[in-house]
This record gives C-alpha cells, structure tokens and sequence, in this order.
C-alpha cells in the first residue's frame, strides 16, 4: 500500500536549499504554502535554516518515523543518501533529480544501485527524474512537488510518467475552477509504477475518477490488468500520445498491415474498459463530468434550452455518439405545457425561450429527473439581462444536488459580469462548459462508461475439441527445417487440429499427381503452388481458381511448373468453396500482450475499405461479438437488399478458436485467414498464412 506516501505526516527535503530558484527551496516553499498539515524537516549541512524552519546537518540528525524523503542532489550521491534514509527507516523516497537511466549506461548503473539499497531496507521509491505528488485532503494537504499549480480539492485523481503533460491537465482543471484530489507523476518510475498507482486510486475513496497520460509502456500486461480491476469500480479516462507516427515495419500479410504502430495501446483501453480520447481538452471535459455526476442508466438525454441553435450543436453531436432524444412521457407534457410559456416548444429539445424564467426551468429540470423516459439532462443555458439568471442557477443548483440523474450544462455567459450566476453553479459542482459541444460530448462520455458497464461479461471458454499436440508436431517440423513460413499442409493441419471447417485438401509433388488429387476431392477445384520461396502465390502466378476437371488441373500445374522457378515447388489442390460473404481472420503477436485478433470483410475489401476490429487474447465469446457488431459493414452480417445472413454464432466460434489457437501456439507471429466464407450455416476458410 501506498498510504504513508500520499498521506504523509513527516515529510524531509535531503538537498533542501536557501536559493529561491532551486528546487530543494521550492519544494519546502510548496508544503508551506498548500497548508501541509505534517511536519517538514530541511535537510541541509551549511544551513541553519530553509523559510523559517530548522534544517538538519544530515537525515540521521531528523526526528524518527519520516514518511516521505525529497532527494534533490546530483544523482551520483543518491545511493549513498538512500543508505542513510534506510538506516533511519524513512518508508518512501522521492527522488526529484535527473541523471539516472534516462541518460544512459552510466546514469542506469546509478539507479539500479540506489535501487539495491531501497530493496535491502524496504524502501518504495518514486521516480527518479519526476515531480512528485500532491493530496489535496483537507486532513493532509500534502505538495510533495516543485510546480506551481495549488488546486482546490476535488474528485479527479491525475496519474501519467510525463510531468510535462500531467501539469498541463492539472492547470486546466485548475483553470476551470475544478478540483482534484491525489496528483502522482514519477518519471523514470523504476519502482512505482503506472499499474501500482491506478490500483491504488481505485480503492481511495475521495478519487471518483482516474486521469492518465500514456506515452509508453513498460508492463503493458501489468498496466491491462490493473487498469481492468479499476475501470469496472470506477472511470479511467487515459490519452495515448505519438498516433501519427509511422515506420511500423511491412509485415508479410494483410493482418500485419492493417495494424497500427500504437494499436496494442488502444487494445489494451478497450480490454480493459478504459475511456480513450485524442484530443487533451475533451478528456478534461469528461473528467470533470465524471467527478460531479453519477453515471447514467442508459443513452437517452432530455434537453432543456432557452435558445435554439446551441441544443442543435449539441443533439447533432450526441447523436453521432449514439444517444438519443426520446419524447417526453405524457405526463411531462402535460405538466410543462400548463407551467412554461404559450410560445414555448414543448418536445425534446424543451425551448423555455430566452425569457424562460426560474419557475420554468425548474419545472423541466423536476420533470425530466422523474420522466423515465430520461437518463441524463443537457442544459443550455444563456444569461440575458432580461431575466434574473442568479435565481435560475440557484434552480439548476438544487436539482443538481440531488444526483438523481447526471445534469451537465452549456453556460453560454460573459462570466466576468455574471460572476454571481457562475458561482452559484460552482459552488454546487454543477459540470459548465462555454460551448455546446463540449457538454455534449461531456455528456457522451458518461454514456460510453455506462456502455462498458454493462457489456457482456469476458467469459473465455476453452475450446474442447482441439489437439494442441498435433498442432505442434507441424510448428516443430517448420522450425526444425529452418522455416518461419508454414507450408499448406502444415497451416492446414493446424487449423483442422483446433477444428476450423476447412475444404478438402491434398498435397501433391508434380502435375499428374495433382490431377489425381482433384478427382479425389471433387470440383470446381483451386491449385496453388506451395513452396518456402514463394511467399505471394497470388502475385507469382500462383493459385488458379475454378478448375473444372481433371485435364485443367494438370494443364494448370504444367504452366505453373514451367513459368515459377522453386526448385522447391509442390502443388496444393483444394476443393473450391462456393461463393460466399467474404471475411477476414487473423493475428499477429504483440510484445508482452500474447496476439492482436482482427476481424473484417475480406478479400478485396480489406485492402480498400480497412473495415477491421482487433482484440486481445484471449478473445471471449463477449468480445468476439462486440467485434463483429462494431465494424462499419456490420449489416452486410445480417443480409441487406435481399440477401440472406450468414451464420454470425460460427463466426463467433471461429474467432474464439484462432484465440485459444494463438493462446496455446505463442511462437505464432502471424496468421492470416483470407479469405474466409461466411455462409448461413457454416464459415468455412478459403485461404490461409502462418507465419512463426
């Protein structure tokens, strides 16, 4: 536990200086200032004392029981210094200087010694090379940290490596008058880490919502399964830098070309149920709706409005999010249309007109709470001079309080002359953004984590029937032959092991034996040609479709034999599916994250159209399901314009066993099925690539 870290009561400065500008001085400065409730020990040899407070020569001259220790000295004493500190017993150190593994060899050789003599006296350390952290408990009031930012207490916990950018969000917050509660950015982070951290914002009570930033991982699998614990307690709202970089290396199918550079980030947010945004200021804006409001039940917003065009704004992107604007029940009607103005429009949106008054405002506010009809409420709110807009913030103020559903609200004002109205709505923690489109997608945020709640539960589910000893048979004859590329027959071997419908298949040596091989199997029949130095038969000629009988088969092989020059060539011959919706399957391997699964429209279609969902191992049959509702051809799944759909339970299956196959067969780096035929009965694969 990270208790006596973020709730200390004895908190030194090892490098604590007289210089105004140095950090040592403004760390103490900092806990002075914020009100820190403990007691603070400068730690200093030359000095008598830092801003009125006694300085000590040494750590071992402090007072006992010290709960938190500064270190801002050159790195090249910090081991020795962590010495001292387990010798006194202090339980967490802070190390604020930089020169450590971030400069290279030399600086890491410096950290994993320090590191050694944490370990040896039961030291947790953070950072090194970091800012610190801040509590804003009014019981602790702790500014273990050298920036500038003081923030009123708050609800919204901040967590990132990057201080830069977690100082950037802190100041926004600030900015827009919201509190936060625990603030922890550790740099280099050789011992707490990101994981530990979001673990333990989720069980403190006073966070309601987790921030983070992510520039990298270093435990990705850590960081999937702490973030998975604390998303279904509470919201994580996280933001992945560098998405538009490129160099991600070519891989040798589709599956490895469609994925992203960052895409085990995203996969990982979306296993977890972590919220995912790109753009810094709308996750603020979410952050802050989800400090004040309780999480919805479900999609549906009542609007309340006195002007027209920004409850468009704000329908029109709500709606693209996939809420919606039910009516209002009867009983609302009724009871707005005797309360608000004749002229007022009473639908959803409500427009109580610019003169709309307190009473009015009121009167929707009560009614859109009990219609059940509504999940949440989108309030706009302009403040004309006409109309005493401090009585109608004191409204939206009471009904708030209530937190019977979540409210958020467009506050369209000047808000340096209407300083009374925006007070009343923040000292209530009423959620107010200056634009349309930040509430609504404020408002949409809180639909999403309501959407993740309520998912189908990731149950995996073994696949029975598979033998796994067969399969690995044909990975070790691969490997023992010095190939990273599977053969036909070995990749067809392995999919028929874990219990994929495949055509009939047969392996031949020269053209006479691949005509008898497709009077075995039936026709219309397919020939490929199978060899280690053929990587794309497609482009080399390579596979002939639609051979009809016996004599088109061995004309087929003969070209092939005479224009491909393998010295390896042998001939693959299978029965030819009959047309169906075309699909793709496959993997590819993910450090530290087992395999990326991708599912999509096949064939042709995934080169132009990209229309793909990826998903970690192990895929569930929840997660499998999610997969094929959420690409964009989903429709095409249940028939459109006549045609019948496929079998989507089958498909379901398919991606559960390529799961359980990857899950099983790690040294597997890459598999494409594609085509794959999706029929109304079965799905069957067409065509397939194993790569080790």
């Amino acid at each position: 536990m990270l208790d006596s870290l973020f709730n200390p009561k004895k908190v030194a400065v090892i490098g604590a200086s007289s210089k105004e500008l140095h950090i040592g001085n403004r760390v103490i400065k900092n806990l002075i200032d914020f009100g820190f409730k403990g007691e603070i020990y400068p730690i200093n040899p030359k000095a008598d004392e830092i801003r009125g407070i006694a300085a000590f020569k040494s750590i071992a001259d402090a007072p006992d029981g010290i709960d938190v220790v500064h270190m801002v000295i050159p790195a090249k004493f910090v081991p020795q210094a962590m010495e001292d500190c387990g010798k006194k017993g202090v339980k967490n150190v802070i190390i604020n200087s930089g020169g450590f593994s971030e400069t290279g060899p030399e600086g890491a050789a410096i950290e994993e010694a320090f590191l050694e003599q944490a370990k040896k006296y039961g030291i947790r350390v953070f950072g090194p090379n970091c800012q610190g952290i801040i509590n804003t408990d009014p019981k602790v009031r702790a500014y273990c940290n050298f920036t500038f930012t003081f923030p009123d207490p708050g609800a919204i916990s901040i967590v990132a490596l990057s201080g830069g950018v977690a100082e950037v969000i802190h100041q926004a917050f600030s900015a827009m008058g919201v509190g936060t509660r625990i603030y922890a950015s550790n740099g280099n982070a050789c011992d707490i880490t990101i994981p530990e951290l979001i673990r333990y914002l989720g069980d403190e009570p006073g966070t309601h919502v987790i921030v983070t930033y992510v520039e990298g991982l270093k435990d990705p699998a850590g960081f999937l399964a702490a973030c998975t614990e604390v998303a279904a307690k509470k919201p994580i709202l996280a933001m992945k830098a560098g998405r538009t970089k490129e160099g991600a290396k070519a891989a040798a199918s589709h599956t490895g070309g469609l994925a992203k550079e960052d895409i085990a980030t995203d996969l990982i947010f979306e296993k977890a149920g972590v919220l995912s945004f790109r753009d810094e200021g709308e996750l603020i804006q979410a952050a802050v709706a989800f400090a004040a409001e309780p999480i919805p039940r479900g999609n549906r917003v009542g609007i309340i409005t006195n002007t027209g065009g920004p409850a468009v704004i704000g329908t029109d992107i709500m709606a693209a999010a996939g809420l919606t604007l039910p009516p209002l029940s009867g009983k609302t009607e009724r009871v707005l249309k005797e309360t608000l103005f004749a002229e007022a429009s009473v639908a959803n949106p409500v427009d109580v007109l610019a003169t709309g008054t307190a009473e009015h405002y009121r009167a929707c506010l009560d009614a859109m709470m009990e219609d059940d009809n509504f999940d949440g409420v989108f309030v706009n709110f302009v403040t004309p001079f006409f109309v005493d807009t401090d009585s109608i913030a004191r409204e939206i103020a009471e009904v708030h309080r209530q937190k019977k559903k979540p409210l958020v609200c467009n506050l369209m004002t000047d808000r340096r002359q209407w300083t009374e109205t925006v007070r009343i709505l923040a000292d209530a923690g009423v959620p107010c953004f200056a634009l349309p489109g930040e509430a609504a997608r404020a408002m949409s945020a809180l639909v999403r984590y309501r959407q993740i709640l309520d998912r189908e539960k990731a149950e995996i589910k073994p696949v029975a029937d598979a033998d796994t000893d067969k399969a690995l048979q044909l990975l070790d004859r691969a490997k023992s032959a010095g190939r990273s590329m599977l053969l036909a027959d070995e990749v067809y071997g392995i999919l028929e092991a874990y219990g994929f419908d495949v055509p009939k298949w047969r392996l031949a040596e020269d053209p006479a034996s691949a005509q008898k091989a497709a009077g075995e199997i039936g026709f219309p029949a397919v020939l490929k040609a199978d060899a280690p130095s053929i990587v794309h038969k497609s482009d080399a000629g390579g596979v002939v479709l639609g051979l009809s009988d016996a004599a088109a088969v061995f004309k087929a092989a003969e070209k092939m034999q005479k224009n491909l020059s393998a010295p390896d060539l042998r001939f693959f011959v299978q029965r030819q599916l009959p047309p169906g919706l075309e699909l793709i399957l496959g993997a590819r391997a993910e450090q530290g994250l087992g395999h990326a699964v991708v599912f999509g429209l096949g064939g042709i279609f995934v080169e132009v159209l990209k229309d793909v969902r990826f998903c970690l191992t192990p895929v569930s049959p929840a997660e499998a399901r999610r997969m094929l509702s959420s690409i964009k051809g989903a429709a095409l799944l249940d028939g459109v314009r006549g045609q019948k759909g496929v079998d989507k339970e089958s498909i379901v299956d398919a991606v559960v066993r390529l799961s359980q196959l990857l899950s099983d067969l790690p040294q597997i780096k890459e598999v494409d099925l594609n085509p794959v035929f999706a029929f109304q009965d079965r799905v069957a694969v067409a065509d397939a690539r194993i790569l080790l």
